[in-house]
């Protein structure tokens, strides 16, 4: 069987699907494993390493895609690209499915068993597969990096001959695995970091990487989903939210917002008016802006500053800021993924609808629409 890597279709993506490590692992359970000519040109890794690791490096993409049991990529694809592949041929990437049904019904009708790996469950059997929670990891790092290098301070706190300088301070709203990360790599710079998020546990994972808890009481259901993010707020809870962090943005030099809602729009938790009251250098990072943004004034993929002189940085793909490494953790999670359910002795990729994880994350099998939260749309 033929797993094809096609290179991305966004002329901002940096990553790469397949990596030369987890050729070599596929290249060993006995697949075929071709790639487009310049898949790593942009992460690190040359044509010559995937040569090298057992892959062909292919130039006619069409053809590949037409031939190949197996497509994995980053990003969702080109949809007129859909109908050239393999009928029964399986497709993995990240799909955003609730807000591309297009892409879905497209992959329905050439018969495409479509996996969206924004949809493999977050429980302990699945984690070696959660390719959201490994680029998050990646995108809450170079966050911090980004902001370190943009800020006109010092992050750590100096004794200098003239004098203490102060150190910088930064707020984390959201503590998921992004969050998690821009709290552990600001610490480790020596930043003064306050962190918020709805959910209690998440504020104690906070304090013990060394963050200030800004807790709130919101009254009402707050907690964590099935699928470990948080729940949607009511209007009422958001507006108390949305006061209380308003008096520690104002505060901060850098504020990095991480909260999505799984399937919805980004909430917005820091309007315009706090933004405006912000300092002049800050920094506003909105890690949600590629789902609309936390911040009111986001514009994706550009930088806004202020009246007051803050700047809302609205840039996508902060994973790809850390392409080989962030490369590696994408295919070492598809790779885990494939290994997974590939049955060695049949050399075949079995599709059980009833096993927990593909049942929630194969969306289309078999020319029709196969995911309960989407067979209506």
């Amino acid at each position: 069987m033929i797993v094809f890597a096609p290179r991305e279709n966004s002329p901002g993506e940096t990553r790469a699907a397949l990596t030369p490590v987890t050729v070599q692992r596929l290249v060993g359970i006995g697949l075929e494993v071709q790639v487009e000519h310049g898949i790593g040109q942009r992460c690190n890794h040359p044509d010559a390493e995937y040569e090298s690791a057992g892959a062909k490096v292919i130039e006619d993409r069409d053809a590949a895609l037409g031939r190949a049991d197996f497509v994995f990529r980053v990003s969702k694809p080109a949809i007129g690209e859909i109908p050239r592949l393999k009928r029964g041929a399986i497709h993995a990437s990240f799909l955003d499915p609730f807000n591309e049904p297009e892409i879905l019904k497209a992959m329905s009708d050439a018969g495409v068993t479509a996996v969206s790996l924004e949809m493999i469950p977050r429980s302990t059997l699945a984690q070696k597969m959660d390719a959201l929670s490994s680029q998050a990891n990646i995108a809450g790092y170079t966050a911090v990096i980004y902001a370190a290098e943009r800020l006109n301070k010092i992050l750590p706190m100096m004794m200098t001959p003239a004098g203490t300088v102060s150190p910088a301070k930064f707020f984390i709203i959201g503590i998921g695995v992004a969050g998690l990360q821009a709290i552990a790599t600001a610490k480790r710079l020596g930043a003064r970091v306050t962190a918020f998020d709805v959910r209690p546990e998440a504020l104690e994972q906070a304090e013990s990487l060394g963050a200030k808890a800004l807790r709130i009481d919101l009254g009402g259901e707050t907690g964590g989903t099935d699928q470990g993010y948080a729940r949607e707020l009511t209007p009422e809870q958001l507006e108390k939210q949305r006061h209380e962090q308003g008096r520690v943005c104002i505060d901060s030099d850098v504020v990095i917002t991480t909260a999505k809602v799984f399937g919805r729009k980004s909430p917005i938790l820091v309007q315009q008016d706090v933004v405006e009251q912000m300092k002049s250098g800050s920094l506003i990072i909105d890690l949600a802006a590629e789902s609309g943004g936390n911040v009111e004034g986001t514009i994706l993929n550009e930088e806004v500053v202020t009246k007051g002189g803050a700047c809302i940085i609205g840039l996508g793909n902060f994973e790809g800021r850390a392409a080989t490494h962030a490369s590696q953790v994408f295919s070492a999670n598809l790779g885990n993924f494939l290994e997974h359910f590939w049955d060695k002795e049949e050399k075949a990729f079995p599709i059980d609808l009833e096993d927990e994880i593909l049942k929630g994350c194969v969306l289309s099998h078999e020319g029709k629409i196969v995911h309960e939260r989407f067979k209506n749309h």
